[in-house]
C-alpha cells in the first residue's frame, strides 16, 4: 500500500468514448447524472506519454453522479496517449479508464507509485501550469488513476460541478465551457 497515498478517496471515475456530448446524454437519461460541462480541445502546454512529448487533443464533459463527479472524455487526435494504451484508436472500443484522486504533492506521489510498481502512463499541464498524471494501475485496479494536486482552481472547478447539480431541474443537461 502506498502509505503517502492513504485515505485518498476517489474524486471522480471517467470514461473513454466516442462522444463526450452524446456519452453525457445518455448517462443523464439513464441516471439523472449531470448537469454536464463540456470543454472542447483542452489546451495544454505540456503533454508527455510514457516521457515522450506527444501532443494531446481531448474534450471532457464533467458532470455530477451522486457523491462523485463523473467524466467522458474523448481523443481528438491520433497518437499514442493513455487513452490509447486502454482503447487502441479505431478498435471500437470504450469504457472504464480512470479514476481520480487528490495528492498533496504530485511529483512525490508519481513517485511512490512508481516505487509501487506503477509506471506513469502520462504526465500534462494545462496552460496555467496546472498538472496532472495518469498512473497504469491496470495490473492492479483494471484501469489508470489520475492523481493531482487539489489546488483552489481545481476544488473549486469540483465544487461548481457539485453545487450546479443541488437543486437541479434536469433542463439543458449539456452545456459548453472553455478551458483557457
Amino acid at each position: 500500500m502506498i502509505a503517502a497515498m492513504a485515505p485518498s478517496p476517489i474524486r471522480q471515475i471517467a470514461y473513454f468514448c466516442a462522444d463526450v456530448r452524446q456519452s453525457a446524454a445518455r448517462h443523464h437519461a439513464r441516471f439523472g447524472s449531470g448537469p454536464y460541462f463540456v470543454a472542447d480541445n483542452i489546451p495544454l502546454r505540456l503533454s508527455r506519454h510514457r516521457g515522450a512529448d506527444a501532443p494531446l487533443d481531448h474534450s471532457s464533459a464533467y458532470g455530477q453522479w451522486g457523491d462523485v463527479m463523473v467524466e467522458f472524455v474523448q481523443q481528438n487526435n491520433d497518437g499514442p496517449s493513455a487513452f490509447h494504451d486502454m482503447y487502441p484508436r479505431n478498435s471500437g472500443r470504450f469504457g472504464l479508464h480512470h479514476v481520480a484522486i487528490f495528492v498533496d504533492d504530485l511529483a512525490a506521489a508519481m513517485d511512490a507509485w512508481r516505487a509501487e510498481g506503477s509506471e506513469t502512463a502520462f504526465y500534462g499541464e494545462m496552460n496555467d501550469g496546472f498538472g496532472f498524471a495518469f498512473v497504469d494501475t491496470r495490473d492492479v485496479y483494471g484501469h489508470m488513476t489520475e492523481l493531482y494536486e487539489g489546488r483552489e482552481q481545481l476544488t473549486d472547478f469540483y465544487d461548481f460541478v457539485r453545487r450546479s447539480a443541488q437543486d437541479w431541474d434536469g433542463s439543458d443537461p449539456v452545456r459548453t465551457i472553455r478551458f483557457e
